[in-house]
């Protein structure tokens, strides 16, 4: 989520700001897939985007002393042999997300609860190391440490060539942050993504942690999304549509006058990285609106 004066979205992972979607507005999927609704929606939310959100905003670094500046990638890690490394890990062909919903058989299950219980045990152990003067490299060094000595592989590494362990993603950096040499600074946000892929598995789960003295707006950030995540977790049960989710995460963003970003999509998770099915965070119904609203204006351009 982001607050109405924040600047610009960063995403390390994709190398360029969000205003731009990485898939050309022309190339549009097959008509009528359910792929087809979220790429739209997505690609029409960068439009949006660009057309409102962008106006009167400046890039020059003067202007916010304190926006984040990328800092030195080290070398990437090496893992041990003996793990068992995902498909695309030393691949040309660029992963994407399964098409279908993965049925998991009781073998399935157990090894998803325990790759899933080993990357919430790393996530707890890398909340422990955020405070003021450890860098991401640090943090990322550490995790990887971890992840191995479990019997485990990272799943970020290498995952369409990115070259760390973890994302870390600081203050406006939204997701897939590149961990590097810049220190973490008093009055910091830090979100830790981490994956690990054990036994043919992924287990995903990812938090924001507070480095040092917080502002009270950064805090407020910080909580209501954790009650966004707490509240669509709680409607979660056989039967409910996926839809809700996204309701229900927006409903309490708005009461905050919270935005809620557009650009990315949740996920399933388990022997494909990221799988069926696509989960939005925002109302899909408002974003269907505003897609035909938008396609009559350029229609009359």
């Amino acid at each position: 989520m982001a607050t109405p004066s924040s600047p610009r979205l960063l995403s390390s992972f994709l190398g360029d700001r969000l205003g731009v979607s990485s898939m050309p507005l022309h190339r549009w999927p097959s008509p009528g897939s359910r792929r087809a609704g979220y790429q739209a929606t997505r690609t029409l939310c960068n439009l949006v985007d660009i057309l409102f959100n962008r106006r009167g905003q400046s890039d020059k670094p003067g202007d916010n002393p304190r926006r984040l500046q990328p800092g030195k990638v080290s070398p990437r890690l090496s893992v041990p042999n003996h793990i068992q490394r995902p498909p695309y890990v030393n691949s040309r062909q660029i992963p994407g997300m399964s098409n279908g919903t993965e049925i998991h058989d009781e073998r399935g299950i157990e090894c998803m609860r325990a790759s899933g219980k080993l990357a919430a045990q790393v996530l707890k152990f890398a909340g422990t190391l955020v405070k003021p003067g450890i860098t991401t490299d640090e943090i990322d060094k550490a995790v990887h440490q971890m992840i191995v000595e479990n019997g485990a592989y990272p799943s970020p590494l290498g995952y369409c060539g990115f070259p760390k362990s973890v994302c870390t993603s600081v203050n406006e950096c939204i997701c897939h942050g590149i961990p590097d040499s810049r220190p973490l600074e008093d009055g910091d946000i830090i979100n830790i993504d981490v994956t690990v892929y054990l036994n043919g598995y992924h287990g995903d789960t990812s938090s924001t942690f507070l480095c040092g003295d917080v502002d009270d707006e950064a805090k407020k950030l910080v909580q209501v999304t954790r009650e966004c995540l707490d509240k669509a977790i709680s409607i979660c049960a056989p039967g409910v549509e996926i839809k809700h989710i996204g309701r229900t995460i927006q409903d309490h963003a708005d009461k905050f006058k919270f935005r809620v970003v557009r650009q990315f999509v949740g996920h399933g998770v388990g022997e494909v990285f990221h799988a069926e099915p696509a989960v939005l965070h925002f109302r899909e119904s408002l974003m269907k609106k505003i897609f035909y609203s938008m396609m009559s204006t350029v229609l009359c351009l």
